[in-house]
């Protein structure tokens, strides 16, 4: 039986969680207990269940 790693849908979320912590670090300071947190957290969430 495979690994959950090895699913195609993991891999990529994995992929989009990277990107949106690149792109959520050039926002500014004030943002980061704002959109930034809740960007992440969602990100986060997708390759957790």
């Amino acid at each position: 039986m495979a690994s959950f790693k090895e699913l195609d849908v993991f891999q990529r979320s994995i992929i989009m969680v990277k990107y949106i912590y690149g792109v959520t670090s050039d926002f500014p300071p004030e943002e980061k207990y704002g959109i930034v947190s809740q960007l992440k957290r969602a990100a986060v969430s997708i390759p957790s269940k």
